[in-house]
C-alpha cells in the first residue's frame, strides 16, 4: 500500500515525514519538490517516476502526499489523504502549514494509529478521540477501563461506535445541504446545471441503535435503465447520477428497496454524498440588459426573479455584475438591498440581506467609460451569484422518514433541515 507519507509547505519544505517500509528512503521526499512542487506544468495528482508513485493533495497551503513502489489502489490512498484533512479539521479547526507546526508531535501519533506498515486502519474522527487526546493525563484505572473499550471498538463490528453511549434526551439532527452550479449563456440556454448535495448527521441517541432513512418514493440510480424502451423519464422522480455513503451504511439494502440502513457514529457525520445533473431546478432567473453606447457609456438593466415558494426566503445574495476595465463612474438605482461599484473588482456588488420566494427585483444603472488610447473590445465576463435558502432544494430530494429502532425502545426525537447555497452560479451576458 502506502510506503512513506510527506506533508510539505508551498516551498518544498518537508513538515511531516513517515516512512513505512524498507523500499523508500527519505532522500524520495526531495525528488517530489524537484519533480512537482518546482515544476508548474505538473497538473496531474498522480506522477509516477520509475517504480515510484507520488499521489499528492493540494489543500490550504500544503501538499499531502502518498508515496507507493506497488501498484496501490489509487481511489484508496486519495480516500486516505481526504479522511486525513477531515481528521486535522476535526482536531485542530483548520489544517494548514501553522496548525502542522504548532501540533506536530499529535499529526505523528495520529500517523502512527491510521496507518500500519502503509496499511489504512481506524480513521473515524470520534473513535480517535478516544485515545488521542490533547486534554490531561489519566489516571492508571482509568486508562485501564478506556483501553478496553477502545480494543471492542477498533476490532468489532461497529468500529465507529461504542456500545455504552448514554443520553438523557435522544435526538438526531438531518441536514440536507445542496450546492448548485449554473453556467447560462447569452440566450438564456443552460449550458450546465448540476447539484453536489450532502446528507450530514448529528446523532445523540443511547446504546446501539439501528436507523432507517427513507428518501423519495421515486428515487433512481443512473444505472437504473430497466424500464421499458430503456427510458428514464418519470414525472417527479430525482435522479441521481452518482452517490457515495459513509461506512456505516448497509449498501445492500439500500440496492433492494432504496433505504438506507445504519448504525449510525456517534456525534457529528456525513451519511451521503450525492449529485444529480437532471430536472435541476434553479432557485433564482436572472435577466441581464447590457447595452454599450458608444465608447463612453454602458446601460445595465438586471432583474433578478426568485422561483421558489413564497413562503421560503434566501438570505444573503450577492450578485456581482461585471464593469469594464476603463469605468470611470457609475449611477445606480436598485429596487431592493444596496448596489455599490468595487473599482478592484472591477464589478458592482448588489448585496440583498431577505430575498422572498416568487418575488422580482430590478437593478439599473448606467457605467461613465473613461477614454482609451488602445482600443480593446469589452471581454463580458459573466454575472455570479451567491446565496443561501433554507427548506429548499435544487435537485427536489426530501427525506420522507427516519425511524430508530433500540433495543431499550427509547422515544427519540428527530430534526430534519434544508438549504440550497451557490457553487458557481454564472449568467453570461
Amino acid at each position: 500500500m502506502i510506503s512513506a507519507f510527506f506533508i510539505y509547505n508551498q516551498k518544498g519544505e518537508v513538515l511531516i515525514s513517515r516512512l513505512y517500509r524498507q523500499d523508500l528512503k527519505r532522500s524520495v521526499a526531495d525528488i517530489f519538490r524537484i519533480q512537482v512542487i518546482s515544476n508548474t506544468d505538473v497538473r496531474s495528482p498522480i506522477i509516477t517516476l520509475g517504480s515510484t508513485s507520488f499521489f499528492h493533495v493540494r489543500h490550504e497551503n500544503l501538499y499531502i502526499v502518498a508515496v507507493t513502489k506497488c501498484n496501490a489502489n489509487a481511489a484508496l490512498v486519495f480516500e486516505f489523504c481526504y479522511r486525513l484533512i477531515n481528521i486535522g479539521k476535526a482536531y485542530f479547526g483548520k489544517l494548514d502549514e501553522e496548525a502542522v507546526k504548532n501540533n506536530f508531535v499529535l499529526v505523528y501519533e495520529l500517523l502512527d494509529e491510521i496507518l500500519d506498515f502503509g496499511y489504512p486502519q481506524n480513521s473515524e474522527t470520534e473513535t480517535l478521540k478516544l485515545y488521542i487526546t490533547t486534554e490531561g493525563v489519566k489516571s492508571e484505572r482509568a486508562l485501564k477501563e478506556d483501553s478496553s473499550k477502545i480494543t471492542i471498538q477498533a476490532t468489532g463490528a461497529t468500529s465507529w461506535r461504542r456500545s455504552d453511549i448514554k443520553y438523557r434526551k435522544n435526538e438526531a439532527f438531518i441536514d440536507v445541504i445542496e450546492s448548485i452550479n449554473l453556467l447560462m449563456s447569452t440566450t438564456g440556454t443552460i449550458l450546465r446545471a448540476d447539484v453536489s448535495g450532502q446528507i450530514m448527521m448529528r446523532a445523540y441517541l443511547s446504546g446501539t441503535p439501528e436507523c432507517k432513512f427513507g428518501l423519495n418514493d421515486k428515487l433512481l440510480l443512473e444505472k437504473d435503465t430497466s424500464q421499458k424502451g430503456g427510458s428514464r423519464k418519470t414525472t417527479n422522480a430525482v435522479e441521481i447520477d452518482d452517490c457515495q455513503f459513509h461506512q456505516c451504511v448497509k449498501l445492500g439494502k439500500f440496492d433492494s428497496d432504496r433505504t438506507i440502513s445504519f448504525v449510525p457514529p456517534d456525534g457529528e457525520f456525513e451519511l451521503m454524498r450525492y449529485r444529480t445533473t437532471e430536472n435541476v431546478n434553479l432557485p433564482f432567473r436572472v435577466h441581464p440588459v447590457v447595452n454599450e453606447i458608444g465608447k463612453s457609456r454602458v446601460e445595465y438593466r438586471i432583474t433578478v426573479k426568485a422561483n421558489f415558494s413564497q413562503k421560503l426566503y434566501a438570505n444573503n445574495v450577492l450578485i456581482r455584475i461585471p464593469t469594464p476595465l476603463n469605468t470611470a463612474n457609475i449611477n445606480l438605482r436598485a429596487a431592493a438591498g444596496k448596489a455599490k461599484y468595487v473599482p478592484a473588482e472591477n464589478s458592482i456588488v448588489w448585496k440583498i440581506n431577505r430575498f422572498q420566494g416568487q418575488s422580482e427585483v430590478t437593478l439599473s444603472g448606467e457605467a461613465e467609460l473613461s477614454a482609451m488610447t488602445i482600443k480593446k473590445a469589452w471581454s463580458r465576463p459573466p454575472i455570479s451569484m451567491d446565496f443561501q435558502v433554507l427548506m429548499f432544494t435544487s435537485s427536489g430530494l426530501l427525506v420522507r422518514f427516519l425511524k430508530v429502532f433500540e433495543k431499550s425502545n427509547y422515544t427519540s426525537v428527530k430534526w430534519v433541515r434544508y438549504m440550497t447555497k451557490a457553487g458557481s452560479y454564472q449568467v453570461r451576458f
